[in-house]
């Protein structure tokens, strides 16, 4: 197929994202890449691969992507290891503290910078524009991994994009009348209108247990259309806007959501939605893997976040995953060209389609299922919107992802359950950050 103009898309979203990366300059300096001791020869390597996402769904992907791997390069073994998404924070954590890391690994955004600063992570420049995927890969998505991290290095490569979405049951919407929200204000009158309990159902699913601050967050700022820090260097966390949507968004705990919402983390929300007992989910496009399996289709879909008062679009920048080389290896080149692997087109169109989120590499937009995909088309419909605004958060906090997991987290459980106010919360939540920052500036921008 030829390409087709999700290829403008791509673009669209790199000049967008490109916005946030104004004025930004790395480090020039390049490491030197290192060579495996038996690089040149035939003798078999092996390496280790950690999966931080591991899922019946999801451990197939790669155990394919892996086994094809080995059969271009007989001469390297891939050891797998999943790891549960709840727990490999605390896993990479602990690996990094005893010095015995994987070889490569698949990290999450918000780790980068902590992971670098703790010397864990290989710089991938030198490999990186010494390779043919140089050209292919988002630029703005390697760009904003560089900016993130202290010095200016890539420590990851993006093999898959994401946005959050509202999944929601569009027979039961049919069914009810109700109109599919475009606003916070339909939002909150559909979770309302499409709550049944005699029936067992629920017009929305609140994700209190693990992870529930990040959609929480990213909420807050659809709705307030805020800069994560203002003017005055204030992180607007605890904004009059962010206390008001907090308030009315968690007080439908039990009421228009599932008691269970309190401790529910991704697999039992994602569940809740797969088995008709919730009419909409907050997630991302990448949860389309297990909805296709358990829903019949034409039956449900994505939609955007609702958009502010005035009408925009708002995402979090620097939503990705990425495949990280560590520090540790003996076998760098080894572990460079696994790496490189997975972000082909052929590996990344398998992870992408199957999965549902946004492949990085710009050969993949040839491909049937992306010009079909209804989910990637909302994707690109909010991407590549001039208006759509893209806050960042302090990626580059070292401790930035433990506030949101050992803070906020329970935060959230605290304001469901009514041990605590929504200001309060948020006002915690906004010291946090702002000690910080006030750290990491006293120590790397003096």
């Amino acid at each position: 197929m030829k390409r087709g103009k999700y290829k403008s898309s791509i673009l669209a979203f790199s000049i967008v994202s490109g916005l946030l990366l104004a004025g930004c300059n790395g480090d020039d300096e390049k490491p030197s890449a290192s060579t495996d001791s038996n690089s040149n020869s035939d003798e078999p390597v092996t390496i280790t691969f950690w999966d931080e996402n591991a899922s019946p769904e999801r451990t197939p992907l790669w155990e394919e992507i892996i086994k094809q791997f080995e059969d271009a390069n007989p001469n390297i073994d891939v050891e797998y290891v999943v790891i549960p998404n709840k727990s490999a924070k605390s896993k990479y954590d602990a690996a990094i503290a005893a010095n015995d890391t994987p070889d490569v690994g698949s990290v999450q955004t918000t780790w980068l910078p902590e992971f670098s600063i703790r010397e864990a992570l290989m710089p991938l420049d030198e490999y990186f524009d010494g390779s043919e995927l140089k050209d292919k890969i988002n630029a703005s998505a390697i760009e904003f991994n560089k900016k993130i991290t202290q010095d200016g290095k890539l420590y990851g490569i993006p093999y898959a994009q994401n946005l959050d979405t509202i999944w929601i049951r569009t027979d039961w919407f049919e069914e009810a009348g109700v109109k599919e929200p475009e606003t916070f204000d339909e939002f909150f009158t559909a979770i309302e209108k499409m709550t049944d309990k005699d029936n067992g159902r629920y017009g929305y699913t609140i994700r209190g247990g693990a992870g529930g601050s990040f959609q929480l967050q990213r909420l807050m700022f659809a709705y307030s259309g805020l800069d994560y820090f203002g003017e005055d260097g204030k992180v607007n966390i605890n904004d009059p806007k962010h206390v008001e949507f907090v308030e009315k968004y968690l007080s439908y705990y039990e009421e228009f959501t599932p008691k269970s919402d309190i401790t529910n983390g991704y697999k039992e929300m994602i569940a809740g939605f797969d088995t008709g007992v919730v009419a909409m989910v907050h997630h991302n496009v990448g949860s389309y893997g297990e909805h296709k399996k358990s829903l019949e289709e034409g039956t449900f879909k994505t939609i955007p976040l609702p958009k502010t008062e005035d009408g925009k679009y708002v995402a979090e920048g620097g939503n990705a995953v990425n495949i990280a080389v560590f520090n540790s290896t003996e076998h760098p080149d080894a572990a460079w060209k696994f790496a490189e692997f997975v972000n082909s087109a052929e590996a990344q169109s398998l992870w992408n389609e199957s999965t549902g989120q946004i492949p990085t590499n710009t050969d993949v937009l040839d491909d049937e299922w992306v010009q079909n995909a209804q989910h990637i088309k909302v994707a690109f419909e909010v991407y590549e919107n001039p208006e759509t605004k893209l806050y960042e958060p302090p990626f580059y906090l070292p401790d930035y992802r433990s506030i949101l997991d050992n803070l906020v987290d329970p935060g959230i459980q605290q304001v469901m359950s009514g041990q605590k106010s929504a200001k309060d919360f948020l006002d915690e939540w906004a010291t946090a950050i702002e000690e910080s920052k006030e750290k990491y500036d006293q120590t790397f921008n003096k």
